[in-house]
């Protein structure tokens, strides 16, 4: 069996417990800022530590309905960093992330390619690759975020070889809560390629921009929002979706200067959404 250690790190449970830890409350995953490299330094230093082995590598599980993020991409991009995506239904509920943590423990397990294990979650479901891993002569070392005996299966805890938690002097080097601006813009300009509205009446594009936004998973959000920023377009597949709406609302198809304000109408209200469920989080 190879001399080398591996961790595992469940991203849903180090944003969800970590924001807990260092704010009292569970944030909305927008409120969060991750230091990539320092968050990967942490884990590295963590797993020396407690095994004496070298790295193997860095597993990271998230779940995604739009690909990947620029936070994952920047993950996957950081040496002996390995992402591994699951998927995030139209609920907002992540699936297939369980199933990669246990199907890669146990392949390394049985591979040899691993002779200890740091398992960064708390879900009851990575219990059976725990046990299976353990089988193939593999140490477990469980790692917690304050107060992990809240925030962990107490059958996970007891299967493991090994157990600590991290508290808000480990994280704050790499995880912070942000504060996001109160959603008090007003609504768009009208665009010259928008036919007029008088009174209150609505702007159609702004509605299924509107409408669009609420269809995004909560914990999709940030990123999602963060990718248009910074690329400056609007994610195929959402974007297709946005002008099929919109040329049956208006029975036509869009130019470009209403494409451009659609895609903006849905960008504010990406927004506006993640703004509203920040304040509802901190309240």
């Amino acid at each position: 069996m190879a001399d080398r250690v591996a961790v595992f790190v469940d991203a849903g449970y180090l944003f969800a417990q970590g924001s807990v830890a260092l704010s009292g409350t569970k944030q909305a995953r927008g409120s969060i800022l991750l230091d990539p490299v320092q968050a990967a330094n942490a884990l590295e230093g963590f797993a020396k530590q407690i095994s004496g082995l070298p790295l193997l590598r860095i597993y990271w599980y998230d779940g995604t309905s739009i690909g990947p993020t620029p936070q994952h991409l920047s993950l996957a991009h950081l040496p002996r960093v390995k992402l591994r995506l699951g998927f995030v239904n139209s609920v907002g509920e992540q699936k297939g992330v369980d199933s990669l943590i246990v199907t890669d423990m146990i392949t390394l397990a049985r591979n040899g390619a691993m002779a200890d294990a740091v398992l960064l979650s708390g879900d009851e479901d990575l219990r059976v690759g725990v046990q299976q891993a353990q089988e193939f002569g593999v140490r477990v070392h469980l790692l917690g975020i304050k107060p992990s005996r809240g925030s962990q299966s107490l059958f996970l805890l007891q299967e493991s070889d090994t157990t600590d938690e991290w508290g808000p002097s480990d994280l704050h080097p790499f995880l912070s809560i942000r504060q996001v601006a109160p959603a008090n813009s007003p609504p768009p300009a009208a665009n010259p390629g928008i036919p007029a509205v008088s009174g209150s009446t609505p702007d159609p594009l702004v509605e299924v921009g509107e409408l669009m936004a609420r269809e995004i998973p909560e914990q999709d959000l940030p990123a999602l929002i963060a990718s248009i920023t910074a690329q400056g377009q609007t994610p195929r597949e959402i974007d297709a979706r946005l002008l099929a709406k919109s040329r049956a609302r208006l029975k036509a198809t869009l130019d470009s200067t209403q494409k451009r304000h659609l895609r903006a109408a849905f960008l504010r209200a990406c927004e506006q959404r993640l703004s509203a469920t920040t304040r509802s989080n901190e309240d």
